[in-house]
């Protein structure tokens, strides 16, 4: 386990850009939003300085609407597409226009719940608390509907990017008037395991159209033709939520706990909505045909990581079980029995090390020991055989997209960590 932390430690530093972090070089030249989250995590197991650093310079990158945005340009570079340009977002420091999965909120509150109460952190962890608390106010304002459950207008907000979750409604999205681009992820990365040419086309499409409407995040949430409720997205959210309650209760920010539980609760009571008891998971909703979903991916997995009730906790874990029956390592982003199952292509069945972080979260919760330590030895293996990739195949645990990965080496850090 000593040289699994020392290579990681590597890592981190050598996409370590001072003040904020790449994921890899070449491939992803630039600040990603959740990277950063999950970067700042492995940063605060050997400089929690850093590791706070990380986290301020996203939020110093915050929309004066409270939005906090997935990609900050810091520097030129054109082997990345779509760049600064294409997003033409007019801010100060060029950044895209929509945002990521709100990590950042249980990254900082794990951060300092590992600190004293005098701990000299403490009064940046306010600053951020509340810079994460009005991201949280965007989201309720921006993207929720009545149920408070929040939408993402773009696959890419989801993380998931081509997730077979989205491909019905990601339909809808048309492909003619796209301008002329040449994919540059092609070039680092094997094209079998990346997105297809007609799914970037569509993608800049919704770029394309977000960008005539001015970057109005209200208009954006109403006119996208994607927009779907991710059940993933959401429990991170929630997360979030719940952790920046405790930690502003901790700092004695009332009105930021109250708040927090309030978005929190409300979340939390809707996600019922997504349960699908055929397929023993959450699902994703089309919001704009207030259908449900049914496509078994990781995205309903997910919200293992908060307070759900516990027949759906043992529902999931069931869940998983038959799906590390189907496969050599845990934990699939999608059902590896499904026929759309692609081991090798992105988000449509390979192994992310940081969805088995937040799936393991839940397992420790939820007293689930077995599960948990059947997760991080294969997550621990993957590492083991295959590197510091950016993802891995389920069954042949095959090093996919970017290495020497900055997330895979920070959730090693944790897993590791977890264990000792």
């Amino acid at each position: 386990m000593s040289d699994f932390v020392a290579q990681a430690k590597a890592i981190l530093r050598v996409n370590d850009r001072g003040t904020f972090t790449i994921p890899t070089a070449g491939l992803y030249p630039f600040q990603w939003n959740w990277d950063s989250g999950f970067a700042a995590l492995g940063f605060a197991h050997f400089d929690v300085d850093r590791a706070l650093t990380e986290l301020e310079t996203l939020m110093e990158h915050q929309w004066p609407d409270g939005m906090v945005p997935h990609i900050i340009f810091h520097e030129p570079d054109d082997g990345y597409f779509p760049n600064a340009e294409v997003w033409d977002t007019q801010r100060p420091v060029p950044t895209s226009g929509i945002t990521q999965p709100p990590v950042a909120g249980f990254v900082l509150a794990d951060i300092m719940a590992r600190q004293p109460a005098d701990s000299p952190y403490i009064e940046r962890a306010r600053k951020l608390a509340k810079q994460i608390h009005r991201w949280h106010q965007w989201f309720a304002k921006c993207r929720a509907d009545e149920s408070g459950l929040v939408a993402i207008v773009h696959p890419w907000e989801s993380g998931r990017d081509n997730s077979i979750d989205w491909d019905a409604a990601f339909e809808r999205v048309p492909t003619e008037g796209v301008m002329p681009f040449t994919r540059r992820d092609t070039s680092h990365a094997n094209p079998k395991h990346r997105p297809t040419d007609e799914q970037y086309k569509r993608y800049i499409w919704l770029v394309q159209q977000f960008r005539a409407l001015g970057w109005d995040n209200q208009q954006i949430a109403l006119q996208s033709k994607f927009q779907v409720i991710d059940p993933g997205f959401n429990a991170i959210m929630i997360r979030s939520c719940l952790a920046i309650e405790a930690l502003a209760d901790r700092l004695g920010e009332r009105e930021i706990t109250a708040e927090s539980a309030h978005l929190a609760k409300q979340m939390l009571d809707s996600l019922e909505t997504l349960w699908s008891e055929e397929l023993g998971q959450f699902v994703c909703r089309d919001r704009l045909l207030n259908e449900n979903i049914a496509s078994p991916s990781i995205g309903g997995l997910i919200p293992l990581c908060v307070p759900i009730e516990p027949a759906h906790v043992t529902k999931l874990c069931d869940t998983i079980s038959r799906i590390g029956d189907q496969s050599t390592y845990l934990l699939a982003s999608h059902r590896p029995d499904s026929p759309d199952f692609d081991e090798l292509r992105y988000w449509r069945g390979p192994v992310w090390l940081v969805v088995n972080y937040l799936v393991n979260k839940g397992l420790i919760e939820h007293h689930r020991p077995d599960l948990s330590e059947r997760l991080v030895s294969d997550s621990l293996a993957l590492i083991r055989q295959s590197g510091f990739a950016e993802y891995y195949g389920a069954h042949s645990g095959t090093p996919c997209g970017g290495d020497t990965f900055t997330w895979t080496a920070a959730m090693v850090l944790e897993f590791v960590n977890e264990r000792d």
